[in-house]
């Protein structure tokens, strides 16, 4: 990671000059704008988050979001972004009452800073030959450090022959047992365990197996995997976003440092880069609220800074911190007549432990 590198920041100027060309500043806050499901299973859950971030000096609010078919619905996972702020545009395929191939286009509404849409397509196959229960493997909350597995089935009909081949992911962290279950008047039924490894780094897995087939129609089934690989200590927020500062003024924010488990800890030491530093609490808590100060340099543009937490704990038990922020100084803009401006801040596929009987 780069410290202490300063980007200027760049002027977006939405001239009259046509609607499309007004719609330029929301799409640039989209990672991507479509998506193929490929093949599902009836009953699987099919779900892709589109990402959205708010690189402006300006809050954004998503007024709405709609689908141009039944066969997918959406939802943001929040409306209000100030700067730095990220949302997910959360897209699902209704696997349970749509069968054959469906296409669907999402518009996303914004009424701030400007009026805006975004469009983003969402594809997908559903096959009625292939049936999954549950939909998805939810592993639920686990411990770091620990191991989890689930269950779940998986049918065919229509061919005697249908095999799975191999289960991929790019996810190391997860072997998959397949069993065959039964083979009978072309219908064939598997039970898979997925195991998640004790390796898994803390975190929300939200992740996809894909299950190859010898059929060249669905030759790979996605299965996605779900839950929380939950550390002894959690940080928040994270990061640590001060927000547009004044140059040379300092700014104070609070991080809270829990202990998932309850039990009391000492903080013995805050190390952060050159112009930011933490107070470090004097007793043993089991929640300690730490303030950190950002004193901001002379020079406009972005800053983000690394923050280490050491506890009695041990040396890696506090996931790192990451702050940021930016320095507005006094920046030519550039207007024109009857123009809005919205100011930018820019800043392998693995296969799982595969096991067959």
């Amino acid at each position: 990671m780069r410290r202490n590198a300063w980007l200027w920041l760049p002027v977006i100027l939405l001239a009259g000059a046509g609607a499309a060309q007004g719609q330029d500043w929301a799409r640039k806050m989209f990672t991507d704008t479509s998506h193929d499901f490929g093949v599902v299973a009836k009953g699987s859950k099919a779900q892709f988050r589109f990402k959205v971030k708010n690189v402006y000096e300006e809050p954004a609010h998503i007024s709405g979001v709609r689908s141009s078919c039944g066969c997918t619905s959406a939802e943001a996972s929040k409306t209000d972004l100030k700067t730095w702020e990220t949302a997910d545009i959360v897209a699902n395929l209704n696997t349970n009452a749509f069968l054959g191939v469906h296409s669907a286009t999402v518009t996303v509404t914004f009424d701030k800073p400007f009026p805006a849409e975004v469009q983003l397509q969402v594809s997908g196959n559903i096959r009625g030959d292939v049936v999954m229960q549950p939909g998805l493997v939810e592993l639920g909350t686990i411990d770091a450090g620990q191991t989890a597995e689930k269950k779940i089935s998986l049918t065919h009909t229509g061919r005697n022959d249908w095999t799975i081949t191999d289960v991929r992911s790019a996810n190391t962290n997860f072997e998959v047992e397949v069993n065959e279950s039964y083979r009978k008047a072309g219908t064939v039924g598997y039970e898979l365990v997925v195991r998640l490894k004790p390796t898994a780094a803390p975190g929300y897995l939200n992740d996809q197996l894909f299950l190859v087939t010898n059929d060249p129609e669905t030759a790979q089934i996605p299965v996605d995997v779900e839950g929380k690989v939950a550390a002894e200590i959690e940080v928040a927020p994270t990061p640590l976003v001060f927000g547009s500062v004044a140059p040379g003024q300092p700014v104070t924010k609070n991080l809270v440092v829990r202990n998932t488990k309850n039990k009391p800890f000492k903080v013995l030491d805050i190390i952060g880069g050159e112009g930011i530093s933490g107070k470090v609490p004097t007793e043993s808590r089991a929640v300690q609220l730490i303030p950190i100060t950002l004193t901001p340099g002379s020079q406009p543009g972005k800053v983000e800074k690394l923050i280490k937490i050491k506890t009695d704990l041990g040396e890696s038990a506090v996931p790192d911190v990451v702050c940021r922020a930016t320095i507005v100084g006094s920046l030519e803009t550039g207007t024109s007549s009857g123009a809005a401006n919205v100011t930018r801040r820019d800043s392998s596929t693995a296969t799982a432990g595969y096991r067959g009987n």
